[in-house]
């Protein structure tokens, strides 16, 4: 019968200054695991106490419930105004997921903003190119703002301004994010608590005014004047995120919300993994020179790749699933119990929050040995076939699993396939690379590289 004791620190254990000591929640979750194994329980801050899982055989149990804990995901309630979109109840979430899956997961969306999305990366290449021999990059800065307009491009049918428009919306969104964060967590964030509390309320009201501007020129209330149904309505495109939520009728505030929701998450996430990605290549010069010589054989020449060449990049996007194992873009999820739920030996009571520590998942021993190791090739069709469904789930799992993940795996291909097709990385010297928790796993100074232009024609000077 499971009903042994879920094994966890002592009674009285302080679990924000755990995590503190720790320098993040995602490094606390390694230290637990290590310690008392793949179930463990522990307090978490805003959640009182929560069971923390880290194997995917166990984690099967868990893959059918349809609710997260409220408490964990206050600090993303400023940016709702219909509900929150990460809490509603199954019965709002479920219907509302079909239409956004019809959409981010659908490959004529995927092909309608190809294009686009290559010339927003071609333009960042070129950028790239004409700074001065030597000056380095900010990886992480220009990614993020590279990923938050195509996302732009795509939610919104129209892409922000400029470029200082675009990095304007990423700090808008860490000013929000991190204030609500630190009220969550009860952290010690430096600087005045009114001036932080002004500068993230001024924050929100100019994110809203951003989409509420675009989706005004959208025109997306107007487009039929009709509701779905009804004779004259025009069926949504499925390449248009907004279109799809008015023809399934949802509420302005829920499409300004879900536009605020895919923006927040497609930029944070798509730019870090991008960034993990060219990191590890820089310190792993055979595989990058692996990588860019698929490049050269599947473009033949050509400087970017149509849609249907991703397909052909086998080994490029092996890199990317190894960067996400190594370096998860959001290095954790939650679930509440809606019901007793059976682990191995262990019972965890209905109403428990049940945590999904994705890092360490990712860095269980027993189904990745050597788990610190960089190596693309844990990838192959083959040394994938015997692995459980859940030793690798960097976009979650289950009901709440994140709607863009195919999306964001075309967006990040292309990306990374345009850049290291024209550049060879060199990581900054004298740099400290520190992953953080920060909303996703970011580098806390990010990441400076240096850039050498390739010529394919000499694959020797792939070296470094």
């Amino acid at each position: 019968m499971a009903n042994a004791q879920i094994p966890g620190p002592p009674a009285g254990h302080d679990g924000a200054d755990a995590i503190v000591a720790a320098g993040g929640l995602h490094n606390y979750q390694l230290r637990l695991h290590a310690e008392y194994g793949p179930v463990v329980r522990f307090p978490l801050p805003g959640a009182d106490v929560a069971v923390s899982v880290a194997d995917p055989v166990l984690l099967e149990a868990t893959a059918k419930i349809d609710k997260r804990p409220e408490r964990l995901f206050e600090f993303l309630a400023p940016l709702q105004e219909s509900g929150n979109l990460q809490t509603l109840p199954a019965i709002e979430h479920g219907p509302w997921r079909r239409v956004m899956l019809s959409v981010l997961a659908g490959r004529p969306s995927h092909e309608a903003h190809f294009a686009r999305f290559t010339a927003l990366t071609s333009a960042l290449a070129d950028r790239w190119a004409g700074r001065p021999a030597g000056d380095a990059v900010a990886l992480q800065k220009d990614l993020s703002e590279l990923s938050l307009r195509m996302i732009c491009e795509y939610a919104l049918g129209s892409g922000l301004a400029s470029e200082e428009s675009a990095g304007r919306v990423v700090s808008a969104f860490e000013d929000v994010l991190t204030e609500h964060l630190a009220r969550l967590y009860q952290a010690d964030v430096p600087g005045d608590a009114e001036e932080r509390r002004v500068r993230a309320d001024e924050a929100l009201a100019y994110l809203r005014a951003t989409v509420d501007q675009v989706l005004a020129a959208h025109g997306a209330a107007g487009k039929t004047g009709k509701a779905a149904g009804e004779p004259g309505a025009k069926t949504a495109d499925r390449s248009d995120m907004i279109a799809a939520l008015v023809e399934a009728g949802e509420s302005p505030a829920r499409i300004r919300d879900s536009v605020l929701m895919t923006m927040l998450a497609a930029h944070h996430t798509t730019g870090v993994a991008i960034s993990w990605t060219l990191y590890l290549l820089a310190k792993h010069p055979d595989a990058a020179e692996r990588a860019a010589a698929e490049l050269d054989r599947v473009l033949d020449g050509r400087a970017v790749p149509d849609y249907g060449d991703l397909k052909e990049l086998t080994y490029l996007d092996r890199v990317l699933k190894e960067a996400m194992r190594l370096y998860p873009p959001g290095p954790y999820g939650a679930r509440e119990a809606t019901e007793d739920v059976v682990l191995g030996e262990y019972t965890v009571p209905a109403g428990t929050t049940i945590f999904y520590p994705f890092w360490a998942v990712h860095m269980n021993p027993d189904y990745w040995p050597d788990p610190d190791a960089f190596d693309p090739d844990r990838f192959t069709p083959e040394a994938s076939a015997g692995r459980p469904r859940f030793a690798y789930i960097p976009f979650g799992l289950g009901p709440r699993s994140c709607e863009g993940a195919a999306l964001a795996m075309v967006e990040a291909e292309l990306v990374l396939a345009i850049l290291l097709k024209r550049f060879q990385f060199h990581l900054a010297p004298e740099q400290t690379v520190t992953p953080i928790e920060r909303f996703v796993l970011w580098a806390a100074e990010d990441i400076h590289m240096t850039l050498t232009p390739r010529d394919p024609a000499h694959p020797a000077q792939h070296r470094t």
